[in-house]
């Protein structure tokens, strides 16, 4: 019996939570063999009994299609380890960054979009999820328009196959309703949608998921501090003091004592405005000073500052994101933002508790 292509048979046995191989996403903890006996161990902390039985079979059925004569046997570790206590709904996913506003126009799509393939680009694995159900900005902003994703029958449950963006796993209603649609939901269902982008969404194990939010503080929101634990939260905020006075609420919320969930930092979007043809002028639109003042009151810093630059419009439109495209220019400002947040995770991570899904009490 040949150990390397019992691992290769085990590996086209799928992960329950991710749909990729075992071996793949490093489930399997032991493997002795001793004709014709072959021991295999696995750590799935958190999958139900009817998951761990079919895996079970899966992983016997696999090796014995190699080696009919093999007697197998698997075991399955399904607790959590005490560094992994608190009850992900995505354990695979390292980092979940929420993205938020108090209002909308302030370009928190765009912030998402080139926040994430900017992480990416560091060399991190990275998805994105919008969560804006009555406003979907990624199927344009990628280019996906038009583009389902595909339903995959995983042990007897179906799960939706993110789509692919120049290798960067994506979600969005958007890719589910026609674009002409309204998304016309009550709160129950809007919260059903969102825990099930989580939980019947087979994302790959990754370092971060950005998760695009609608602006304001409403049932989106709620739902998502109840469903996922999050790293911490991006505040996007244009200069003007309009935006400012939204935002606030927007952090509040986050920061609510029955939340708790970090704000990481300040994010000011169209800063000032740069003609490509003078790209050291700086003409400031929307006043100046309001990304800052919003970080003042946080007491959180000022993580970034994006101009107001065409080929960042244009981009957005016509599914060429800036990170996208070869300009420095318009790349820049959100390399920056990208390193100054994984600092700021670095720095959660030493310093505060790790956050746990909001308890709903009835």
């Amino acid at each position: 019996m040949d150990q390397s292509k019992i691992l290769q048979a085990l590996d086209q046995v799928p992960d329950p939570l991710t749909g990729q191989g075992l071996l793949k996403t490093m489930r399997i903890t032991e493997l002795k063999v001793e004709p014709p006996r072959v021991w295999v161990s696995l750590s799935l902390p958190g999958i139900g009994e009817e998951e761990k039985s079919r895996l079970n079979f899966a992983c016997i059925e696999a090796v014995q299609k190699l080696y009919p004569e093999a007697d197998v046997h698997v075991h399955l570790n399904t607790e959590k380890s005490a560094s992994a206590a608190i009850d992900k709904a995505v354990p695979h996913v390292r980092h979940i960054i929420a993205v938020a506003s108090g209002k909308g126009g302030v370009g928190k799509s765009t912030v998402s979009v080139n926040l994430a393939l900017a992480l990416r680009e560091l060399g991190l694995q990275v998805g994105l999820l919008d969560a804006d159900l009555y406003g979907p900005s990624l199927p344009t902003m990628l280019g996906l328009k038009g583009q389902r994703p595909q339903l995959r029958k995983l042990y007897d449950r179906p799960r939706l196959v993110p789509l692919d963006y120049e290798g960067m796993p994506v979600m969005s209603i958007g890719f589910i309703v026609e674009p002409e649609q309204a998304v016309v939901l009550r709160g129950p269902r809007l919260g059903g949608i969102i825990k099930q982008f989580f939980n019947e969404v087979l994302w790959p194990p990754l370092d971060y998921l950005v998760v695009d939010l609608p602006p304001g503080t409403g049932d989106i929101q709620l739902t998502l501090v109840q469903t996922a634990a999050l790293t911490g939260a991006l505040i996007v905020t244009t200069p003007q003091e309009v935006a400012v006075a939204d935002a606030v609420k927007a952090m509040n919320m986050f920061r609510h004592p029955s939340v708790k969930v970090p704000v990481l930092g300040v994010v000011e979007n169209m800063s000032w405005f740069t003609p490509k043809e003078l790209p050291e002028n700086r003409y400031f639109i929307f006043g100046q000073g309001g990304g800052a003042k919003l970080a003042d009151l946080g007491n959180v810093p000022l993580l970034g500052q994006i101009p107001l630059i065409m080929g960042i419009r244009e981009g957005g439109d016509e599914g060429r994101p800036a990170m996208s495209q070869d300009d420095p220019l318009l790349r820049r400002p959100f390399l920056e933002l990208a390193e100054k947040v994984l600092e700021r995770v670095q720095w959660r991570e030493e310093n505060l508790e790790p956050t746990r899904p909001v308890q709903v009490s009835r």
